[in-house]
């Protein structure tokens, strides 16, 4: 993209979730009222990065200082990949009205006594090394007025996967899986189903050494532990209604060991662990009969061991990827952040209520101005 064209519908929106599978990046057109992505790639988190972050949301204690020097160290990495980003679409800072940066979350707890939530990489330090505006720190206004903080995508599912006669379901397969239910003249839903790729990607990293399960080839050479699918779906969060949101704080690798024997062999704990993911799934699709076109976006969607069985457990649903509709399933989130950064500028609300729990409808995000 030539830099002459300059437009002041450009964003950016900054996506690195539970999976800690890399930083999406994604540059978006909203000029026309429409989304058109101009760039997305997914840029890797070095390894000692991922092992302070994992470190953090496993519980391991800490000092104040090496959280703020972390919390440095994110910025500096987000601000020079968006450099490498602009350079490489052949933009300029003053191409982009904005960045939409998520941050990496560290811990999520919505329903204590005192609600918090914590995304680190430094926001200032983003908007200083780029020289553009950026808008960070989305889920807390919406907590502040008694919110989840999450999901925050079912908003900008709605703006972009609405169809005006056709009940849809969007699912995200990320760490955690998300569904936002699209139903024509009803009320937009949305929560956290349970775990995505978090539990099956840490499993595999501590039998096989790999960050995740290529295709669920690996699950797939398993067979299922039924009492252990069992102990799993008994997990009380599945029964709890919505709104409700989750994360590592609940679905980790402790969790995961407690419930385990030592009879099970290595893949089969993974194939149930894929079975885990794709029943608390397809039991919350089929409460909504009137959704049967299913969108799938997020890293599961290469999971072709996971697509098949959620085909399976859904026959009476078209499942395909947002790449029906012309939309990457790879960065559905960051340009999701794209949007939320636009909303705030433009000083409109980036959440739903019904979806979070919140008291009312309110701008996100803090604006940092270079």
């Amino acid at each position: 993209m030539p830099s002459s064209i300059t437009s002041q519908q450009y964003y950016i929106g900054l996506m690195s979730g539970t999976s800690l599978d890399g930083l999406d990046i994604c540059i978006v057109d909203f000029s026309d009222q429409k989304v058109n992505s101009l760039y997305g790639k997914t840029f890797p988190i070095p390894t000692w990065m991922k092992e302070d972050i994992l470190g953090i949301c496993q519980g391991q204690s800490l000092t104040l200082a090496q959280l703020g020097q972390l919390d440095h160290k994110i910025g500096l990495f987000h601000g020079n990949c968006v450099n490498q980003a602009l350079q490489e679409a052949g933009l300029s800072s003053n191409d982009i009205k904005a960045i939409g940066s998520h941050g990496q979350t560290v811990y999520h707890q919505p329903d204590s006594e005192h609600p918090f939530t914590m995304q680190i990489g430094d926001a200032n330090l983003i908007a200083a090394i780029t020289d553009v505006v950026t808008v960070a720190d989305f889920r807390r206004m919406d907590m502040a007025y008694g919110g989840q903080g999450a999901p925050l995508v079912p908003a900008f599912h709605q703006a972009l996967f609405s169809h005006p006669k056709q009940g849809r379901i969007v699912l995200n397969i990320g760490g955690i899986a998300n569904l936002t239910v699209l139903l024509p003249n009803e009320p937009t839903l949305g929560y956290d189903t349970g775990p995505g790729n978090m539990l099956l990607n840490a499993w595999i990293s501590t039998q096989l050494k790999q960050e995740y399960d290529s295709g669920g080839d690996w699950a797939a050479s398993g067979n299922i532990i039924p009492e252990l699918l069992d102990t799993f779906l008994a997990e009380p969060y599945f029964n709890i209604e919505p709104p409700k949101s989750t994360g590592r704080e609940l679905f980790n690798l402790a969790w995961l060991k407690l419930q385990l024997k030592p009879e099970y062999r290595s893949e089969d704990i993974q194939q149930t662990l894929l079975m885990l993911t794709a029943h608390s799934v397809a039991e919350q699709v089929k409460r909504f009969e009137k959704a049967k076109e299913l969108l799938i976006c997020g890293g599961g969607v290469h999971n072709t061991a996971l697509i098949n069985t959620l085909k399976t457990l859904l026959p009476e649903h078209v499942v395909h990827s947002t790449q029906a509709v012309n939309i990457d399933p790879d960065f559905v989130e960051a340009i999701a952040f794209a949007w939320l950064a636009k909303q705030r500028i433009e000083g409109k609300p980036g959440n739903l209520p019904i979806v979070t729990g919140a008291q009312k409808k309110v701008c996100l995000g803090a604006v940092y101005q270079p």
